[in-house]
């Protein structure tokens, strides 16, 4: 029986554990196939504060990592397969672990990018090809780049690119977009961007330094065609991972659990949500981190007054 059990490794969920760990709850954190959320599929992060130089993604997870377990925080590794939030304690079935049981639980189990699955796109991940350009727009200074999608995001991606690059190609598989009116119109007034649409991506091409450029098909004329690049960001949403859960928490109509405003609490007493599983809206490893500091404290005060 643990007093709290926190699903995902991301900013969010380890710095959930550094504070329950410090506030001697000992909690198990479970790690599942991606250890670090998105943070470790990037190369450099600069935006992070206390690192003027940057630091690598990876090592940023792994310094969160080894602070939660000096204070003793436990980690283990598995896939949670399913979950019952009908009464406390919960109990989670982990493959490869067995049933937990669990007073609390912390859910922050990120959202993940929703890719295009064309060759090349992939393996060149941290190599020109991205899915966040407030974390990565810095490195296209002066570049051409690409923005693949048709909704509010992309369209936000693309002008907010036209601040590093020296120009935005926008790709569409459809000829119409589907983002509101209004960020279209702010799109098509900059200059910077250029259109490509129509056109379906089949292949992120890519030599010995990076990306280099994406074969599109033309959907009018069925040619294939190369849009020359340095840089592809795919904006074509994000998934939250919450399948686990089998419904039992409310969501948005995107799927993103839903917290009483201010707190990280769900609708099931004991159950708090942090970092990207909850907010699509920031998406910053900041702010993620933020969400589980407050989660951590939203747990331990539940647990006082429980035990009070």
């Amino acid at each position: 029986m643990y007093k709290a059990v926190i699903v995902g490794t991301g900013p969010a969920g380890l710095t959930a554990a550094i504070y329950l760990a410090r506030a001697n709850l000992n909690p198990l954190i479970i790690e599942g196939p991606e250890p670090g959320g998105q943070l470790t599929t990037t190369t450099e992060v600069e935006n992070f504060p206390g690192f003027p130089d940057g630091i690598m993604g990876p090592e940023l997870m792994d310094n969160m990592r080894k602070q939660a377990e000096r204070f003793g925080a436990e980690f283990r590794s598995g896939w949670v397969s399913e979950t019952d939030l009908s009464q406390r304690p919960f109990t989670l079935t982990v493959d490869g672990l067995g049933e937990i049981q669990t007073e609390t639980l912390i859910v922050s189990t990120g959202a993940s990018a929703k890719y295009l699955g064309i060759p090349g796109e992939r393996e060149n991940v941290g190599r020109g090809v991205s899915t966040c350009a407030t974390c990565d727009g810095f490195f296209f200074r002066n570049k051409k780049i690409i923005v693949i999608g048709g909704g509010d995001s992309a369209m936000e991606e693309a002008n907010f690119l036209t601040r590093f690059a020296s120009e935005v190609v926008l790709v569409n598989r459809r000829n119409e977009l589907r983002a509101s009116k209004i960020m279209q119109d702010r799109a098509r007034q900059n200059d910077k961007i250029s259109w490509s649409l129509n056109r379906t991506p089949l292949e992120v091409i890519a030599g010995e330094h990076g990306v280099t450029g994406l074969k599109v098909m033309n959907n009018a004329t069925g040619q294939e065609e190369i849009i020359e690049t340095q840089g592809i960001f795919v904006a074509i949403g994000h998934t939250p991972n919450t399948k686990f859960l089998g419904g039992q928490l409310t969501t948005d109509e995107h799927g993103y659990l839903l917290v009483n405003p201010g707190t990280t609490a769900t609708n099931v007493p004991g159950v708090f949500a942090c970092g990207d599983v909850q907010d699509n809206r920031y998406r910053q490893a900041i702010s993620a981190a933020g969400t589980g500091c407050m989660a951590a404290l939203d747990c331990e005060r539940f647990l006082e007054s429980v035990h009070s």
